[in-house]
């Protein structure tokens, strides 16, 4: 048989028919789980980078290299093809599989004696977590309708905010109590035992039947043609990676700041940035998926306009945050910013899903995260430090990071602007997607 038409046949594949709403959302609730452990292993070493900047004498800007690029390299590019297989062959098996990787490596990091050592452990976690959300969209549009599938998508988004929470609770008292080596080995190794789960208690859908369609999968340029024709696909890649730039700028670097600004040990960090990120990011994250869906029923463009609105809030309390004279001020302003910041999430990433043809979407949340995460992941950490090196000398250590940061306002800007721009485009490109799934 024919890999074309093994992708096809639901019983060649091991698809199962269309699942219960209970099952739907258990799998829900364990990709949200596996997307947790993603963003636990992906932020952790953002909370031990003072004592690691210390421990091996690293500069800022090596420092923004290990927070970014050394991890995003590979995890846009390999994520492409992961993606290719997974609008192919059974998506199930390369989310497990890319979860074991990324933890093994992640548990790894913590053998680490130079830079070096650590930029390959990185690259090894980066790898294994380009296997997680391209093939987990796929799955979550294929188990909840378009309708709701703003809500199911910023469900699953919750693991970035709850990822956040629980690095910053486990590795600030891990880091105080044990030291940076053994929170690398006990944040990756239980996630092993999660992949064991996941391809154990979940099932592969029937693809498309969610939307009541099926259909080959689509060839490589035929599918880059169809998406590469859609306005609103580019107009949301962008402000996406600009909202990202924004996200991954200040949460890659929000432990340094507080520690070189405000003096405090790294439980009076971790504890308030955990409660931050676990409620007002998460209130944020769920909040910008259920009202999109709900406002959405009569204006298609609200998935893109909401967005727009919460990045402007994301402004002022940003630099209200970073320039406040104490640490409670700074705190209590990352609150809304954080909030406004969630909100992007699950309108982004359900309309990832709709726009792209059903055979290929996978591959699109893949084109999508190469290119924000490439220029956001792999960038804003880099920005941040290279910046604060640069302004080192003339303004000291605690002023130059936090003009660094402060110079995310922009990206913030230049995410709503890219909103605002796609919600003008998206009814008519939404339109053309239901006639173009319609006819597989």
């Amino acid at each position: 048989m024919s890999e074309q038409a093994s992708a096809g046949n639901p019983s060649a594949t091991g698809e199962q028919p269309q699942p219960t709403v209970a099952y739907s959302r258990y799998v829900l609730i364990i990709l949200t789980i596996v997307y947790t452990f993603n963003f636990i292993d992906r932020q952790i070493i953002a909370i031990l980078s003072p004592a690691i900047k210390e421990d091996l004498g690293l500069s800022d800007t090596m420092l923004g290299f290990l927070k970014g690029l050394a991890f995003v390299v590979l995890y846009s590019t390999i994520g492409i093809p992961i993606a290719w297989a997974a609008d192919r062959f059974n998506r199930v098996s390369i989310i497990a599989t890319a979860l074991a990787v990324w933890s093994g490596f992640t548990a790894l990091s913590g053998f680490a004696a130079n830079a070096g050592q650590l930029i390959l452990a990185r690259i090894g976690v980066g790898i294994g977590e380009a296997g997680c959300s391209p093939p987990a969209h796929s799955l979550i549009s294929d188990y909840f309708p378009k309708e709701k599938r703003a809500s199911a998508l910023a469900t699953y988004s919750l693991g970035i905010p709850f990822g956040q929470m629980f690095a910053f609770l486990a590795g600030g008292w891990m880091l105080q109590e044990l030291g940076w080596r053994y929170a690398f080995f006990l944040v990756g190794l239980p996630g092993l035992l999660l992949a064991v789960v996941m391809k154990m208690t979940v099932r592969e859908p029937i693809r498309g039947g969610a939307d009541g369609t099926s259909g080959e999968p689509v060839k490589l340029k035929e599918g880059l043609r169809v998406l590469l024709a859609i306005p609103s696909f580019w107009g949301l890649t962008l402000a996406t990676m600009f909202a990202s730039f924004t996200g991954y700028g200040m949460g890659l670097w929000v432990v340094d700041f507080y520690r070189r600004t405000y003096e405090l040990s790294y439980m009076e960090i971790t504890l308030p940035l955990a409660l931050l990120n676990g409620v007002a990011y998460g209130i944020g994250t769920f909040l910008g998926g259920w009202v999109a869906d709900r406002r959405a029923v009569t204006d298609k463009g609200a998935y893109a306009w909401i967005p727009g609105v919460a990045m402007l809030v994301t402004i002022p309390a940003g630099i209200l945050s970073l320039w406040s004279p104490t640490a409670t001020g700074a705190f209590l302003w990352s609150a809304p910013f954080l909030v406004g910041l969630g909100f992007y999430l699950g309108p982004s990433f359900s309309l990832i899903q709709t726009l792209a043809p059903v055979r290929m979407r996978a591959f699109a949340t893949a084109l999508f995260f190469f290119v924000l995460n490439l220029l956001a992941l792999g960038g804003a950490p880099l920005w941040i430090g290279g910046i604060s090196d640069m302004l080192l000398e003339k303004h000291g250590e605690v002023t130059a990071l936090r003009i660094s940061l402060t110079t995310l306002g922009i990206t913030s800007f230049l995410a709503a602007l890219a909103y605002f721009w796609t919600a003008w485009k998206l009814p008519a490109d939404w339109a053309a997607a239901e006639k173009r799934n319609a006819a597989t």
